[in-house]
């Protein structure tokens, strides 16, 4: 084996220096390579094959639910040819903001490995305390929507403290969260029950509120578009003057494309009924904020961080406490957003409102987009894949004039395979070595 000699002052050979003795392969070694690399040298076969890989490794991503979608889209339309229709899809775009928005909040607290069960009781309080505020006390409904939302945060706030601070299974917390809410609510009511809100006003508008002009869905579509290949092509050029693995062109172009394909679709879909629904506009702007959030933050980090291992994210430097905390007030917020917008769609404040089935459908939407109920993986696009799924179903049942209770065990059955699939999943990659 040759060693590189640093040279004497006097021009002789020295000793080797440390810089050739640790950066000399040794003869016979194997030079790693980023498997990326090797993928986009091979073209679209590479890419096959690394998909394949993916595939078989336990990395499934969103695919099975994409998947799931589309077998659901494509039986209820096959009984019913009214449900792939553009007033039926547009009112289930409205349909899904609500529980979607509680969901979001519910995908964070699932990145920690934790739950809340509170976040029905706390919407349900939310939507009390704004119509109190608005319509008995004749406060300025933008004051009050505020109000509102700062009610939501202070309880997620509440359950954090007496987890993190205290040491309280988050299980027992917001468990005690439910009962207790859903009593403050019914108090707030007294004894007027139902709370019916002005149609006119900022809130009704929230789900009311339709943008009929074309261009207004064709332009969103066409901002989303720019703006994921803009920062496509930045994220490529910021990695390439670093020195690691980039997309190519070639790749960027086509991920652009699929975005283009389905983003106009859906414009195109929504300007055959009423345009772009004000409600679908809120939530889309939510989800990308809070990814953003998640991947490009430092906070979002750490509550991956969190999620993946609490003693290691402890070691780090990471304040535990402080970053749980924070969690269950954004988790209380959104429940809070997410009651108000329920409320918008029905037009009112009631004492049924965060009961039923609204907790389970907010758990269950997340669970079934691709967040891990074991912590330290998933995304805020999981509430959006997830509640298309369940509100498919339930809307597809109800265009069929199917009883509820098959709602529930269909909503049912597909949580326990998106756990089950979850679990398998996570099994697969540990065999594997990719956890």
């Amino acid at each position: 084996m040759s060693t590189e000699l640093s040279k004497s002052p006097d021009g002789g050979d020295s000793t080797p220096t440390p810089e050739a003795a640790t950066s000399a392969p040794a003869a016979g070694a194997i030079t790693a390579v980023d498997p990326r690399l090797l993928v986009r040298e091979q073209g679209f076969k590479g890419y096959v094959t690394d998909f394949v890989r993916r595939m078989r490794s336990g990395e499934l991503g969103s695919v099975p639910v994409v998947v799931g979608l589309i077998v659901i889209w494509a039986i209820f339309q096959s009984l019913d040819g009214a449900f792939l229709s553009a007033q039926n899809l547009s009112n289930l775009s409205v349909y899904i903001v609500g529980t979607g928005l509680i969901s979001v909040g519910i995908v964070f607290v699932l990145l920690l490995g934790e739950i809340d069960l509170s976040v029905g009781s706390v919407s349900g309080l939310a939507g009390a305390v704004f119509a109190v505020l608005a319509v008995n006390n004749g406060m300025a409904e933008w004051l009050a929507l505020l109000l509102a939302l700062a009610t939501g945060a202070a309880a997620g706030a509440v359950h954090g403290f007496f987890f993190a601070r205290i040491g309280v299974p988050a299980f027992v917390v917001t468990l005690a969260g439910l009962l207790a809410w859903n009593g403050l609510m019914l108090q707030v009511l007294d004894r007027t029950g139902t709370i019916n809100l002005d149609d006119e006003g900022l809130v009704a508008t929230l789900t009311s509120h339709y943008f009929s002009d074309v261009s207004a869905a064709y332009g969103l579509a066409a901002v989303a578009v720019l703006i994921f290949g803009g920062a496509q092509l930045l994220d490529a050029r910021r990695r390439q003057a670093a020195g690691v693995p980039f997309r190519p062109l070639v790749e960027i172009a086509l991920r652009t494309g699929v975005l283009a394909l389905f983003a106009f679709a859906a414009a195109h879909t929504l300007n055959q009924y009423r345009g772009l629904p004000l409600a679908l506009l809120v939530f889309l702007v939510v989800l990308v904020l809070f990814d953003l959030l998640l991947r490009r933050t430092g906070y979002g980090r750490k509550v991956f961080a969190l999620g993946g291992s609490t003693e290691a994210a402890r070691r780090a430097g990471i304040n535990v406490a402080a970053i749980r905390i924070s969690v269950f007030s954004l988790a209380g917020t959104m429940a809070a957003f997410g009651g108000l917008m329920i409320a918008s769609r029905i037009s009112a404040a009631n004492q049924g409102a965060g009961s039923g089935n609204l907790l389970m459908e907010a758990i269950a939407a997340a669970v079934i987009g691709g967040t891990s109920l074991f912590g330290g993986r998933g995304n805020v696009w999981s509430a959006l894949l997830g509640m298309l799924v369940i509100g498919s179903i339930a809307n597809g049942l109800a265009l069929l004039g199917s009883p509820a209770h098959l709602q529930y065990m269909i909503t049912g059955g597909v949580l326990l395979a998106a756990v089950v699939i979850d679990s398998v999943s996570r099994r697969t990659q540990k065999s594997a070595g990719r956890t």
